[in-house]
């Protein structure tokens, strides 16, 4: 088993909760690139993350974390900036995000920073997210993904309140088609599709994510489970029941538990074992979903067979 190199933010987010009547912030770490990176260690996967890193004590407490994880930090970098805020309100278990903190302290990477040699040895390499739109981190991103070698991997992660007007989701359009043309794994939210292509169905945006050049296109449906889509065909399959608490980093652990697979197996050689890699991941989101959301949430292997039993 090979290894992978995540790239993207790591973040704090202050999750809306109520305490005794009153309505209260719970700090948890965070950050999409930073949860797959945390979820594809706790199931057993070897990862060198590259972020930034501020210079406080929340920065100092995102290290720990990591390096208490087990996830590589030789690529992480620290920046003097305060930490960047997350602070996510909630509709049912959905979470909304509005973001504080200039320059944000997750994208400040440059390409310098992109160590190539340890891109080029990668099985597997995970970019997207907010990071994306800022730069230096969009040099820093897109200098690793040229980089032959690795699989590479892919989440839009869509944040509608950092897109004021169409010019801004036009301009994200635009760059995240980039990296789906050469995309050997695209996963993204039905919500994503319907920011990014004014509406599209699942199924739309899958079928227009294969033509750009993907070669597997996963969109999570929140409850309703995960729409597949290949060269071969295409599959809805259903999500497990569960007794959802908070969303908060459900999308990231389907994308960690896909990036385990990937390192441990490979690509699927057909849409069936795509089914089998998406079903296990929609498990390991249906646990995460069960508890206080964040990079905390995500589950050991020994975890999610206490939870739903041996997972092909």
């Amino acid at each position: 088993m090979g290894y992978a190199v995540v790239l993207g933010e790591a973040l704090i987010d202050l999750l809306e909760t109520e305490r005794d009547g009153e309505l209260i912030y719970r700090q948890a770490i965070g950050g999409a690139p930073l949860n797959v990176a945390v979820g594809v260690t706790r199931l057993g996967g070897d990862v060198r993350y590259v972020g930034s890193l501020g210079s406080d004590t929340l920065a100092d407490r995102i290290a720990t974390f990591l390096r208490e994880t087990g996830v590589g930090t030789d690529s992480t970098i620290r920046v003097p900036v305060p930490t960047t805020l997350a602070v996510t309100t909630f509709e049912g278990a959905e979470p909304t995000f509005q973001f504080y903190g200039e320059p944000p302290s997750y994208a400040l990477v440059g390409p310098d920073d992109v160590d190539e040699q340890s891109v080029a040895g990668a099985a597997v390499l995970y970019a997207g997210s907010i990071s994306l739109m800022r730069e230096p981190f969009q040099a820093a991103a897109r200098a690793a993904w040229s980089v032959p070698g690795p699989l590479k991997v892919f989440d839009p992660n869509v944040r509608p309140k950092l897109l004021p007007d169409v010019a801004a989701i036009i301009a994200l359009r635009e760059l995240v088609e980039e990296y789906f043309a050469t995309a050997d794994l695209v996963k993204l939210s039905s919500a994503d599709a319907e920011v990014l292509w004014d509406g599209a169905t699942p199924a739309t945006a899958a079928a227009h994510i294969l033509k750009l050049g993907a070669r597997a296109v996963v969109v999570t449906c929140g409850a309703k489970g995960a729409y597949v889509a290949t060269a071969e065909g295409t599959t809805m399959l259903p999500a497990p029941t569960v007794a959802a608490v908070d969303a908060t980093g459900a999308g990231d652990s389907v994308m960690a538990a896909l990036v385990s697979r990937l390192l441990a197996d490979g690509v699927p050689a057909d849409l069936a074992g795509w089914q089998r890699y998406v079903t296990f991941a929609l498990a390991v989101a249906g646990l995460v979903c069960e508890r206080p959301g964040g990079a905390v949430a995500m589950p050991t292997t020994d975890e999610l067979t206490a939870r739903w039993g041996a997972l092909s």
